[in-house]
């Protein structure tokens, strides 16, 4: 009896060493983020990710700041994060590398405590299916069943069985657009610590619900109904006793996989608990299926400018979204740009004033270096990715400005065609702040109309508009999901199943990561 006491005594000491021994938690930090859409001919390659390795991934997470609480909880092993802008589907090669590389790192580093995964959800590989499950797979081939991981995601990514039988701890943003997106990577960071601090470890129980909606962010933005009355439940139904987190995933509508598709995850130690919050979420989601609409008024791009033409407020937006770079667009779609040029009403300088953010134009913008600012400059951009819709357009007028150093447009020269100010970019770069504007010395407070390569208005541009609307063009990420030939979803899916059968939305229990299949 003597020597079972001891043992039970030394055993305790050892159920969680950091709290046991004092020491820290050794935590790893890996991940890959990405929207990509299937729908366009654009392909993303390895540099794309701007992948940061070792410690300057901490530059990513203001939170962990050398001088920060949560940093000074754990020995942190951050490996290799990378985040891409949205785009095409990643090539295998670049997949390959970046995952050995990762894998590579954990291998030298571990054993580990914890990992925080940072994801987006949203990834496309070339011949793979379910990158992020087969990512998070691989990972725990390497480190192992008994490590616990953290995952954040965007709630336009997607969680497979796989996904969520290989994490223990997951959430997501709670807004669209995404103002809590760090946030949300520093709850799962906290939740992580917390349950290894406190010894409680892995969730008892996790509930995952598929529903069989697949809609764009553009008609699930948090800004409005029915959306907003969904996403305000999260919080209080994650904050409940015997709860973790809870999450809806949207889900990523311009990929064509059987993943694609909305989801509910809640964790928890109350199992009861866990299974009936994750079905009242569902059920949430699911009766509001029919509400959903688009955040701002739509139209074709005819009658967009008509509105904008007549309109007393300015400057009004026009959101180009067929080719939204922010949603996994090729951005060199140049059929909005086409019209725009062919319009009467903006041949004269003394035309409405419009911004038009922006086409890649590589050799356009060393001709336009070649000739500096104040000189006219003749050529061509766009279309060299997707031009199915329109050949490359013909650009012939005044450079205003040349800036160098943008992270992803590199170089952009803004050049002036009538009344138009076309931003052309050396690589494609999404418009969404207003320094992006001025600081090529544009003033879109100022101008008449505002034609900008996006769906929702980010922050900054929404509290800059006096009027908006969206333009429904053409593009790898088309808003009429209809337009695009979808072959491998799960069907019956909402909305293109509109008379389906009510779906069966009770939880399913995820197995525990402890006997996840490696």
């Amino acid at each position: 009896m003597k020597n079972f006491l001891l043992a039970v005594v030394f055993c305790s000491l050892f159920v969680y060493r950091g709290v046991a021994t004092g020491s820290l938690p050794r935590i790893a930090i890996a991940g890959l983020g990405i929207e990509s859409s299937t729908f366009s001919p654009a392909l993303t390659d390895e540099e794309a990710f701007h992948a940061k390795y070792g410690v300057d991934v901490f530059s990513l997470y203001p939170f962990l700041s050398s001088d920060s609480l949560l940093r000074r909880r754990a020995i942190w092993i951050p490996t290799l994060v990378g985040h891409a802008l949205p785009g095409g589907t990643v090539t295998r090669e670049a997949y390959e590398s970046l995952v050995r590389k990762t894998l590579d790192s954990l291998r030298k580093n571990g054993p580990f405590d914890g990992l925080y995964f940072d994801i987006h959800g949203a990834m496309s590989v070339v011949g793979l299916d379910d990158p992020e499950g087969d990512f998070i797979t691989r990972i725990r081939a390497v480190i192992g069943n008994a490590t616990i991981i953290s995952t954040s995601m965007d709630l336009h990514g997607n969680v497979s069985w796989r996904l969520a039988a290989n994490t223990d701890l997951i959430t997501c943003y709670r807004l669209a657009p995404h103002e809590d997106a760090m946030e949300t990577k520093q709850r799962a960071v906290e939740n992580l610590l917390d349950r290894i601090e406190t010894g409680k470890g892995k969730p008892a129980c996790k509930a995952w619900i598929p529903i069989p909606i697949l809609l764009p962010g553009e008609k699930t933005s948090t800004r409005i109904e029915p959306a907003k009355s969904v996403y305000k439940a999260v919080a209080p139904a994650a904050a409940q006793n015997g709860i973790i987190d809870a999450a809806i995933w949207v889900g990523y509508a311009w990929a064509d996989e059987p993943r694609n598709h909305a989801v509910v995850m809640v964790t928890g130690d109350d199992k009861e608990k866990v299974i009936h919050t994750a079905e009242q979420l569902a059920r949430k989601f699911w009766d509001a299926r029919s509400g959903f609409a688009f955040v701002a008024p739509t139209g074709t791009l005819e009658e967009c400018l008509h509105h904008a033409l007549l309109s007393q407020s300015h400057p009004f937006f026009i959101s180009d979204m067929g080719d939204n770079p922010t949603a996994g667009g090729a951005g060199d779609v140049t059929w909005t740009l086409t019209e725009l040029l062919s319009r009467p009403e903006f041949k004269s300088v003394n035309g409405p004033s419009l911004i038009y953010a922006s086409i890649p134009g590589p050799d356009l913008v060393k001709k336009a270096i070649e000739a500096g600012v104040g000189a006219n400059v003749n050529g061509y951009a766009g279309a060299k990715v997707d031009a199915r819709y329109a050949p490359p357009v013909k650009i012939s007028g005044k450079v205003e400005s040349i800036v160098y150093g943008d992270k992803d447009a590199e170089v952009e020269v803004a050049i002036r065609v009538g009344s138009i100010h076309i931003i052309v970019t050396q690589k494609r770069k999404p418009y969404h702040k207003e320094i992006d504007f001025t600081r090529l010395g544009l003033t879109p407070r100022k101008s008449d109309i505002v034609v900008v390569k996006i769906g929702y208005l980010e922050p900054e541009l929404y509290a800059m508009k006096a009027d908006w609307m969206m333009a429904l063009t053409p593009g790898g990420v088309d808003q009429n999901l209809e337009h695009l030939q979808y072959k491998r979803i799960q069907r019956p899916m909402f909305p293109f199943d509109k008379e389906m059968k009510e779906p069966d939305l009770s939880a399913r229990i995820v197995p525990s990561s402890d006997h996840a299949q490696q």
